[in-house]
C-alpha cells in the first residue's frame, strides 16, 4: 500500500488538466493552497448569493443583492469623464438607476435601448434617498433568465482567480470524484444522515440555500468527519506502533512514595492520587507509556511529576524531568531538593552551563547510577549525556517540545517511559487533535490552601493609583510583577516597553527595588534578575511574557498587567497564576488602553468571572479561533480545510473513539471498511500514516 490507489489519479494530477485552468492560473490557484483537483473539492463556498427572481426593489433591507425584471428608461449621460452613467429602470412597482462608471460611446445604449425589458441582478444601495444598482452582475433579456443562477455560492478567492473561474473549477473536479466504498462506521453514518462521500461533495459545491453553508449542514458535517477521522486514524495508528513498542515495567514499592507523601504538610488532592495511580500502573506495564498530564496553574503537576520519578527510582532506574529553560530547571531543582532529602535520592542539574571538571564529573556519576533523578534543559539531548538506567523521561510545557523531541527523548533510556505536563489548560478539541496519540490524566482540582485571586480590570488612566498600590504592598514587604508587552519602543507601536517602565517605576519606587527581565537579555543576566527577585533583594520585577511559564515567588501578592487587551486569554491567566501562590491576598490588575474593543472588553471580563483555566481555554477558542491561539502554528494542530475545531469538537470526539475502535478490530486495516479507510488516508494525505501502515 505504498503506492496511491489508481481510483485517486484524477484527482492527484496537475491543476491544468482541468478545463479552463492554464499554468499561469494554477499559479494564482497556489494562492489559495490549491495545487490538485482534490484540493478544489475541499476548498468549499464561504457564502452565496440569493438570485430568485423578485417582483421589486420596494420595501427591500437595503444594501442588499437583488434580481428583479425592469423596462429600460431613459440614459443620462456622464457629466464629467469617466463619472456617472446612469439608466432610469423601472420593475413592478417603482422606479431605480442602474449606475456605470467609465461607460464608452453608446455601449450602453445598445446593450440597454430605451423601452426593452432585461432581467437585472446585482448590490442594490441607496444612494441620497435613491435606490441604485452600480455596476449590476447580471443584465440579460428575459428569454436568458435560466442563465442566472437562483443560488449562487461564492468561494475564497486569491489574487487573479475569480468567482466564475472558481465554479468552473470546481464543476470540472466534481466530474472526476471516483465510487468508493464507505470508510466511516455505518451505524455514525445512519445516525447522523450523512450523506454518502461523492453525494456529500456534489451537494457542498451546489448550496440552493444559505442553510446550507453552515457547518452543520449534514454534507458539510460529513466532509468535516471525513478530515478529522483520518486525522485521528494517522494519531491512532502512531499510538498503536508506539503501543507496540515493547516498554520496560518498571515495578515501583511505594517506599520512597511514601516517605515523601508522609512528610508533606497537606494531603494530595484527589486528582493527584488519581494521576499519580494512571502513571504507576502505565509504568508497571510492559508497554511503553506516552502520558499527557494536563493541569492548571496551581494544580500540582510538580508533585505528581516527583511521584513518577520516584517510581522509576523505586524500579532500580533513573528518571530525567526536563524543562525548556534553565531558570525552570532550577527552579524545579529548588522545588524539589527538600522532598529529594526525604526520600533520601540524589538529585542533580544538567544545563549548558556546566562545563569542565564540574560537568565531567556529573556525567560520570549519571553514567554510574549514582544520580537518579536528574533536572535539565534540552542539554540532555546531547550525545554526550549517557544514563546507567533511564527508565522514565518527564518533559514540562509540552508546547516547546515537538513529537521528534519526545521520542528522541525515549531513545535515551532502553524503552524509557515518557511524561509530558502541561499548564496550558487545551480544550478538549484541541488535546484530541494535539495529542491524539497520548493517554492524557487531567489535574481538574486545586491543592487546599490556595487563595482565590482578586481580578480587577483597570484603564491606563489610572496609573498614579496603580503605583501608589504597589507603594502600599512594598511597604508590608510584599512583592509585586509588572508585565509589559513589548521590548523595545518601537516607531509603530505604542505599547509601552518593558525598559521605559522599568527606568519610570525604578525613579519612582526606589533605585534598588526594582528588577528588570526580558527575552533579549543575555541569559546570565536574566537568571541574575530572577535571582534576586526570588531571594527578595527587588521587590518589583518588571518584566515581558518570559515569567509567564512556572516561576514561582510566593511572597509575590500583585501582578499588573499591562496592556492587558493585547494578549490572549490563556497567557493572561498564565500570568495571572504567577501570583496567589502564598499566604497573602492576592491580586491581579488587568490594565487596558481606552477606549477597549468589544471583544477585548468580553475577554477581560471572562478571566475576571473565572479562575478555572479550561472554562477560560475554551471561551478563548471560541472567540479567537484556533489559528490565533498562541502558538497553536508551531503546535502541531493540524489544519482542516473543511472541518471547524472550535465549532466540531464533539466530532472529534467521535471520529477518535470510532478510529481507535477500527484499529482495535482491525489493526492492519485488511477489512473492507480498512481497505476503505486506506483509501481515505491517500486521500487526505496522510503520509504518516500510510508509512506506519506499511511499516506495521
Amino acid at each position: 500500500m505504498s503506492t496511491r490507489p489508481e481510483p485517486l489519479f484524477p484527482l492527484f494530477a496537475k491543476l491544468e488538466t482541468l478545463e479552463g485552468v492554464g499554468p499561469k492560473t494554477a499559479q494564482h490557484f497556489a494562492g489559495l493552497g490549491v495545487v490538485t483537483p482534490r484540493d478544489l473539492l475541499f476548498t468549499l463556498p464561504q457564502s452565496g448569493i440569493d438570485r430568485r427572481l423578485r417582483d421589486t426593489v420596494k420595501d427591500a433591507a437595503l444594501p442588499d443583492t437583488l434580481t428583479v425584471a425592469v423596462t429600460i428608461g431613459r440614459h443620462t449621460e456622464p457629466r464629467t469623464k469617466g463619472g456617472a452613467y446612469r439608466i432610469h429602470v423601472e420593475d413592478a412597482q417603482t422606479s431605480f438607476q442602474l449606475v456605470f462608471f467609465h461607460a464608452r460611446g453608446d455601449f450602453w445604449k445598445r446593450q440597454l435601448p430605451e423601452g426593452s425589458r432585461r432581467i437585472v441582478s446585482g448590490r442594490v444601495e441607496l444612494f441620497d434617498g435613491i435606490a441604485q444598482m452600480v455596476h449590476p452582475d447580471f443584465a440579460l433579456p428575459e428569454a436568458q433568465a435560466g442563465d442566472i443562477p437562483a443560488f449562487e455560492p461564492v468561494y475564497p478567492l486569491t489574487h487573479g482567480i475569480t468567482q466564475k473561474l472558481m465554479w468552473k473549477a470546481t464543476r470540472a473536479a466534481l466530474t472526476r470524484v471516483p465510487v468508493v466504498e464507505e470508510w466511516i462506521d455505518p451505524g455514525q453514518v445512519a445516525k447522523a444522515g450523512w450523506p454518502a462521500f461523492g453525494d456529500a461533495l456534489e451537494a457542498a459545491h451546489t448550496p440552493s440555500a444559505l442553510s446550507q453553508i453552515t457547518a452543520t449542514d449534514p454534507a458539510r458535517e460529513r466532509l468535516a468527519y471525513d478530515e478529522l477521522f483520518a486525522h485521528q486514524i494517522t494519531l491512532a495508528l502512531a499510538r498503536q506502533v508506539e503501543r507496540r513498542k515493547p516498554g520496560r515495567a518498571a515495578v515501583s514499592d511505594g517506599r520512597l512514595q511514601g516517605r515523601v507523601l508522609a512528610g508533606l504538610p497537606y494531603e494530595p488532592t484527589g486528582a493527584q492520587t488519581r494521576a499519580v495511580r494512571e502513571i504507576t500502573a502505565d509504568m508497571a506495564s510492559d508497554r511503553r507509556m506516552n502520558r499527557l498530564l494536563q493541569g492548571d496553574v496551581g494544580a500540582g503537576k510538580t508533585l505528581v511529576a516527583f511521584m513518577a520519578l520516584l517510581a522509576a527510582v523505586e524500579a532500580g532506574g533513573q528518571g530525567v524531568l526536563m524543562a525548556p529553560t534553565e531558570i525552570l530547571a532550577r527552579q524545579h531543582l529548588a522545588g524539589l531538593q527538600p522532598l529529594a532529602e526525604t526520600a533520601g535520592v540524589v538529585l542533580e542539574i544538567l544545563t549548558g552551563r556546566d562545563k569542565g571538571a564540574e560537568r565531567a564529573a556529573k556525567l560520570a556519576a549519571l553514567a554510574r547510577g549514582d544520580i537518579q533523578i536528574l533536572c535539565g534543559t534540552h542539554a540532555v539531548f546531547q550525545e554526550s549525556v549517557v544514563f546507567h538506567d533511564l527508565r522514565l523521561a518527564v518533559v514540562d510545557e509540552q508546547h516547546r517540545f515537538g513529537v521528534r523531541q519526545r521520542l528522541e527523548l525515549g531513545r535515551k533510556g532502553r524503552l524509557a517511559d515518557v511524561l509530558v505536563m502541561t499548564a496550558t489548560p487545551i480544550p478538549r478539541s484541541l488535546a484530541l487533535a494535539q495529542y491524539g496519540d497520548m493517554d492524557v490524566s487531567v489535574l481538574d482540582e486545586k491543592p487546599p490552601g490556595r487563595k482565590p485571586i482578586q481580578t480587577v480590570v483597570i484603564s491606563t488612566e489610572r496609573y498614579d493609583q496603580v503605583v501608589d498600590r504597589l507603594r502600599a504592598a512594598m511597604a508590608e514587604g510584599r512583592q509585586c510583577y509588572w508585565v509589559c508587552p513589548l521590548v523595545e519602543e518601537s516607531e509603530v507601536s505604542d505599547l509601552t516597553s518593558a525598559e521605559e517602565r522599568f527606568k519610570r517605576l525604578r525613579a519612582t519606587l526606589g533605585e534598588g527595588r526594582v528588577g528588570l527581565v526580558h527575552g533579549q537579555m543575555p541569559p546570565a543576566d536574566k537568571d541574575a534578575a530572577m535571582a534576586a527577585f526570588q531571594r527578595g533583594d527587588t521587590q518589583l520585577l518588571v518584566a515581558t511574557t518570559v515569567i509567564e511559564v512556572g516561576v514561582d515567588v510566593p511572597n509575590a501578592s500583585i501582578m499588573v498587567i499591562e496592556r492587558a487587551e493585547s494578549f490572549g486569554l490563556a497567557q493572561l491567566h498564565q500570568l495571572r497564576g504567577r501570583v496567589g501562590r502564598g499566604s497573602a491576598a492576592s491580586s491581579c490588575l488587568l490594565m487596558y488602553q481606552p477606549p477597549l474593543s468589544e471583544t477585548g472588553a468580553k475577554r477581560l471580563e471572562v478571566l475576571r468571572e473565572s479562575e478555572d483555566g479550561f472554562v477560560i481555554a475554551e471561551t478563548d477558542l471560541t472567540m479567537r479561533g484556533t489559528g490565533d491561539l498562541i502558538g497553536t502554528a508551531q503546535s502541531g494542530i493540524p489544519r482542516f480545510r473543511v472541518a471547524d475545531l472550535e465549532r466540531q469538537a464533539a466530532l472529534m470526539a467521535v471520529a477518535q473513539s470510532d478510529a481507535r475502535k477500527l484499529l482495535h478490530d482491525d489493526p492492519g486495516l485488511n477489512t473492507p471498511r480498512g481497505r476503505a479507510v486506506r483509501l481515505l488516508l491517500w486521500l487526505m494525505r496522510q503520509d504518516e500514516a500510510i508509512r506506519l501502515i506499511s511499516v506495521g
